[in-house]
């Protein structure tokens, strides 16, 4: 069977050329392209993020991104969000005292992290639940985290469409959402795409469940 497709959507977030590299290390083909096209006939498709809230969705829609994402999910096909990425998904984020909306994929929203410490970078340790498939021999791995905000609720309630959500979660000052398996939307925190092979064992888990779509 030939490698699944995946595309990292190109929609002018930093540098993404690391987790192009780490796709294809766990096994992927991979395209950086803003097609809307390809993004919506790949197997997979990587939303990365990188940068304030507002900004990124703003450039999300300002691509299509959005409509890409509704229609890709409404197909039963997977989405990955990574970093901001995954942020975005959420109803809305409140950065400096200002509310921006989200791309409202999931309730709840993005805020500051109470911690004497910001921004959240460096090594951390995670806490998956037994079923998730995402971290399925690395649930004991550090991963690389960079971030001041984060989601710090869970309130979507099970659906009878998809599996119950996994919702992994880590702490930093307080726990915080750290990853996201929710039917066809994964989405992690932190970068896999920095977070050396853990990182792209996690990447390859997620490269491995696209052929069952």
């Amino acid at each position: 069977m030939s490698a699944p497709r995946v595309v990292v959507f190109d929609y002018g977030s930093g540098n993404v050329h690391s987790a192009v590299k780490a796709v294809e290390a766990a096994g992927a083909d991979v395209a950086l392209t803003s097609s809307k096209k390809d993004a919506l006939e790949a197997h997979g498709l990587l939303v990365p993020g990188v940068g304030a809230f507002s900004a990124v969705v703003d450039q999300l829609r300002a691509a299509g991104a959005d409509e890409v994402i509704d229609r890709r999910l409404a197909g039963g096909r997977p989405v990955l969000g990574i970093c901001v990425g995954m942020q975005v998904m959420f109803d809305s984020g409140v950065e400096r005292g200002q509310a921006a909306d989200g791309l409202g994929q999931w309730p709840g929203v993005v805020e500051r992290l109470e911690s004497p410490v910001l921004p959240h970078i460096g090594w951390n340790t995670v806490h998956a639940p037994p079923q998730s498939r995402l971290f399925a021999g690395v649930a004991d791995a550090r991963f690389y985290f960079v971030h001041s905000y984060a989601a710090r609720t869970w309130p979507l309630e099970s659906s009878d469409t998809f599996a119950a959500p996994q919702v992994t979660w880590a702490e930093h000052g307080e726990r915080f959402i750290a990853a996201v398996e929710n039917g066809p939307l994964w989405a992690t925190q932190f970068h896999p795409e920095k977070s050396g092979e853990p990182g792209v064992r996690l990447l390859s888990n997620w490269v491995e469940s696209l052929s069952a779509h």
